[in-house]
């Protein structure tokens, strides 16, 4: 069985049996934590255990489950280390030229979290992380996995695909093919003509600030549900139409900053006509072969063939690595200027008079971008996030990243991310050098 194919099961049971065998066959061998105090090669560390782990489904290695079973705790390491493999999903290739990030020893890193002092050890005995990755540049200083996962898997991006669909709204930009971000919708989509959503503009789209009533709390009632069940299904369903029942606007454009992952659904049909190329080619093309990833990824598509741009890509621990790198490095690699440098500033600045995006206004802490979050205070931070604990955290200055994939038993939790922000608070005061 090739994991690249379109996979497209007829029945539930055929498809609950093809992803047991699927797992069976494809998933590589655990590793036990290497606790050991003396020296060793660096490299990453495996572990088959983790927070809960019996919860999490240990005792049947960790199932994957079927699309009816997707949030069920004993089934979320599974499912968001195969997620590509449940749903139908369109393959993007490894690089033809992979490239190697560099190997340093694992460094003693240190933290505070409420009246503790903790390790990094602890951090990961504490939360349900699948895979920690921290890097400074091209090297690699820390990478562990939990649950029986390793370097081989491919963990669910879910929001952190967002910030993927504005890089690439950037490049299009800078290809002519999109001509301006203050077009509307409807210039690009024109299934949204007359609609609230087909008459705003890109760029109020990539900041999230519509104005459009779209609710996204994840009780399973609200629109961000709504809206996902009209797009995972099998069926042909025109996306346009999806969204466009979306309708009503209680503010006006470029005002008031709200959440709504509609929008980046939205940006995703915008770039597939515009470029006239599927959004994960376009991506594979753009930047997912010329940063030199070493394994093949995946974005999940809706019945008609277009990806679900608002989550559901799927990539190795590594590769999220080097995109965090060239975000680091403001769109370039090795030299050459993959995303406009310029697209990058803007896409992780506020811009004056754009007080409503601004950290600890948008939100109590972080503020936003160009569908990326923003960290307040100096130098410039900032991180794509996903729910149940997805992050990539990259600060341009230092050049560091940590990647951080997890399997939260909720998919929002109030004060979920202080202590991954106070690890990395720590990274950057202890590595930042």
């Amino acid at each position: 069985m090739k994991r690249e194919a379109l996979w497209r099961p007829r029945g539930w049971r055929a498809l609950a049996l093809s992803v047991i065998v699927a797992a069976a066959v494809l998933a590589p061998p655990a590793y036990a934590q290497d606790d050991r105090s003396s020296p060793r090669e660096p490299g990453p560390v495996f572990s088959d255990s983790g927070p809960d782990a019996e919860l999490y489904g240990a005792a049947m290695g960790y199932p994957v489950g079927a699309r009816g079973t997707a949030t069920q705790v004993d089934k979320l390491v599974g499912v968001y280390s195969h997620f590509g493999e449940i749903y139908p999903s369109r393959p993007v290739g490894r690089a033809m030229a992979p490239w190697q990030f560099k190997r340093a020893p694992e460094p003693s890193i240190a933290y505070s979290f409420g009246n503790e002092r903790l390790n990094i050890g602890d951090y990961l005995k504490r939360n349900p992380v699948t895979g920690l990755l921290i890097a400074r540049d091209d090297t690699i200083l820390y990478e562990h996995y939990q649950y029986a996962r390793t370097d081989r898997d491919r963990f669910l991006s879910q929001s952190m695909a967002k910030t993927l669909v504005a890089m690439l709204v950037g490049i299009a930009v800078s290809e002519g093919r999109i001509k301006s971000i203050d077009d509307i919708v409807s210039t690009y989509v024109p299934g949204l003509a007359g609609t609230e959503y087909g008459n705003t503009s890109i760029r109020a789209l990539l900041n999230m600030s519509s104005g459009v009533e779209f609710s996204e709390v994840y009780d399973g009632h609200d629109d961000i549900a709504r809206l996902g069940r009209a797009l995972f299904v099998d069926e042909p369903k025109d996306p346009a139409a999806i969204v466009a029942q979306f309708n009503i606007r209680t503010a006006p454009p470029g005002t008031k900053w709200h959440y709504a992952s509609v929008e980046t659904e939205i940006l995703g049909l915008v770039l597939r006509a515009a470029t006239g190329t599927p959004v994960a080619d376009y991506l594979h093309d753009r930047i997912w072969d010329p940063i030199g990833t070493e394994a093949d990824a995946s974005w999940a598509i809706d019945g008609s063939g277009q990806e679900i741009a608002f989550c559901c890509f799927n990539a190795t621990l590594r590769d999220y690595a080097r995109l965090g790198r060239l975000l680091a490095h403001d769109g370039a690699w090795e030299g050459r200027q993959l995303i406009p440098r310029q697209w990058l500033l803007d896409a992780t600045t506020v811009r004056p008079g754009d007080g409503h995006l601004a950290p600890g206004v948008a939100t109590s802490y972080f503020g936003y971008g160009y569908q990326v979050w923003l960290l307040p205070r100096e130098p410039r931070r900032f991180a794509l996030l996903g729910i149940r604990g997805q992050v990539i955290l990259v600060d341009p200055t230092s050049k560091l990243i940590m990647v951080h994939t997890a399997v939260r038993q909720k998919p929002s939790e109030p004060g979920a991310l202080r202590e991954p922000l106070a690890l990395w608070s720590a990274v950057l005061q202890q590595l930042g050098q």
